[in-house]
């Protein structure tokens, strides 16, 4: 008998969770791996990554909280709000022992889902995480512009804004990378910033010691927003290791999904 054919395309469902509906796409079987997406993106920053990791994995791309398909709630958005729609997502699916993958904002939510569940987590990826403690609050409450944040305009120039805010971190050759993201922002548009206020309320300082999964931090080599924040995670997790990709930045799971691939691979192999 010939073997299935793989599907082109993840499988896209909902569960419940306290806070509303929560959408995902998941590719593959095995260990699975939970993929959490950057703001203001969706489960579609992983597309490309979920058939690199589904013929050994069980890859799943969850709408956070607030995002995509995802249900958005009244309450302000937050870090541990986020984190509640991830514990009960993994309740729901009854995914035992998995491994917490995060980008940007993602990379957040996992750490602080690892340090209220440190049973549940089987290992944690954190992949271009800023550091946030005391003095970075205080320098982005003083000097820091909104990153996604533009008010609607009649003649459609916010669209532009939204565009233009997010080109120098994007590679210029691939503004396809941008679609994908203006996309996800424009179903969000009047809270997309929450999710970069929600990061920097949160106090890590006091949470990322409770990390107790095997830890990879990963960084893009021209993400200048988060690569000098590397060395301060890995010093904050006993046992965390690094690795940078090399050629790309802020837009890492997309635009070079190869590479991101092969980093979790190479390491959840070492496990």
């Amino acid at each position: 008998m010939p073997p299935t054919a793989r599907p082109h395309s993840p499988r896209h469902a909902y569960a419940d969770t306290r806070h509303g509906q929560i959408h995902y796409a998941e590719y593959g079987s095995g260990r699975p791996v939970l993929l959490l997406h950057q703001t203001p993106r969706s489960w579609d920053e992983y597309r490309d990554v979920l058939p690199l990791l589904g013929d050994e994995f069980r890859a799943i791309a969850m709408d956070t909280l607030g995002f995509g398909a995802s249900a958005r709630p009244q309450q302000p958005f937050s870090i541990e709000l986020f984190a509640d729609a991830v514990l009960d997502l993994c309740a729901a699916l009854a995914l035992e022992k998995p491994v917490l993958v995060g980008h940007h904002t993602g990379a957040v939510i996992a750490l602080e889902t690892a340090a209220r569940a440190p049973d549940l987590v089987h290992a944690l990826v954190l992949s271009g995480m800023p550091y946030v403690d005391a003095a970075r609050r205080k320098t982005v409450a003083e000097d820091r512009p909104p990153i996604d944040h533009v008010d609607p305009a009649p003649d459609g120039s916010h669209l532009r804004a939204l565009w233009a805010n997010r080109a120098p971190y994007y590679p210029p050759d691939r503004p396809d990378l941008l679609e994908r993201l203006v996309r996800d922002a424009l179903g969000v548009l009047d809270r997309a910033e929450e999710g970069h206020l929600a990061v920097n309320r949160y106090r890590m300082e006091d949470r990322i010691g409770l990390v107790k999964a095997p830890t990879l931090a990963l960084c893009g080599a021209l993400d200048t927003f988060s690569l000098p924040d590397l060395p301060k995670i890995t010093e904050a997790i006993p046992g965390a290791r690094s690795a940078v990709l090399p050629g790309t930045g802020v837009p890492a799971v997309d635009h070079r999904p190869d590479l991101f691939a092969a980093q979790l691979r190479a390491f959840l192999q070492t496990l």
